[in-house]
């Protein structure tokens, strides 16, 4: 009897170990299939960032059968990247830094202090992220910008990229509650504005959450294209990297540079990897604390 008990109990465990082992291979297999689909377009871009134009029409092979590294210098050269990598970096940089002060200051507030029309503003603001009208705002946009006379430069595209601050506002508030309400009061205490104890208290205990939505804000600056198109049409010294890969697209020959447009979109990816680097720890710490709770 102790020896039936005993058999049952091994079958069973190989049992438990089988399933736990099927279990891991099938979300392995599943996560690499993931990230293959994720990652392959990235991996063809770079390869045929160093194949000749020939060859990536012909699309006959995935790794280039000559390396073509003078394809990036020509693509340096030929589209201007210095200038256009200058006004992308601005562009990204002043939305981000204007994007982080206005949603942070208005998260402060809002989870801060009771008014008039709160729940109205939260609304107004949860709806600018659900309801997307796309391209119809930008004739009132841009309308709205020459009235102000910035429809000359960049800092329209900025100002426009600084209103759309919605899901900034919103990860800010979630940080916002983690923050003990007892160090405004004991600020207050201590005779501590509302607007110092935002400056000089608040903003150094947010540093993971800025670190986070800063990522986000330069990402959606750097990568953002109808807007910079639009308001750069007439003036092609002000475009940003993604309106002025478009230059690489027609050689002298009027033939399409297919090859230098990837190396061109390849050299575009650099800063905001450089930028992701930065955030990566605060990132992973926000990321991380969300998987455990």
């Amino acid at each position: 009897m102790e020896l039936v008990k005993q058999t049952n109990a091994n079958r069973s465990f190989r049992h438990v170990i089988i399933e736990r082992i099927a279990s891991h291979v099938a979300l392995w297999a599943f996560l690499i299939i993931i990230a293959g689909i994720t990652l392959f377009p990235v991996v063809m871009t770079i390869f045929g960032s160093f194949k000749s134009n020939a060859e990536l029409t012909a699309g006959a092979t995935i790794l280039p059968s000559e390396w073509h590294w003078d394809n990036y210098s020509t693509a340096w050269k030929q589209a201007s990247f210095a200038r256009y990598t200058w006004n992308s970096l601005f562009m990204s940089a002043a939305a981000t830094v204007g994007t982080v002060l206005v949603a942070s200051m208005a998260a402060y507030v809002v989870d801060r202090r009771q008014f008039w029309g709160k729940r109205l503003f939260v609304f107004i603001q949860a709806a600018t992220m659900f309801i997307s009208i796309g391209a119809v705002v930008l004739r009132p946009q841009f309308e709205l910008m020459v009235d102000l006379n910035l429809n000359t430069s960049l800092w329209g595209v900025i100002l426009i990229l600084i209103s759309a601050h919605a899901s900034t506002f919103f990860i800010l508030i979630g940080f916002f509650k983690g923050i003990p309400r007892d160090l405004d009061e004991a600020a207050m205490i201590d005779g501590s504005s509302f607007l110092s104890i935002y400056w000089r208290i608040i903003l150094p205990l947010l540093r993971p959450g800025i670190a986070v939505t800063a990522l986000f804000a330069f990402r959606h600056a750097w990568n953002e294209y109808i807007l910079p198109l639009v308001f750069t049409m007439t003036q092609p010294e002000l475009q940003p990297l993604t309106v002025g890969l478009v230059n690489l697209r027609y050689g002298t020959s009027a033939a399409t540079q297919t090859n230098l447009m990837m190396a061109g979109a390849c050299l575009s990816i650099l800063p905001i990897l450089v930028v992701y680097l930065f955030a990566n720890k605060s990132f992973m710490q926000v990321t991380g604390g969300a998987i455990k709770g």
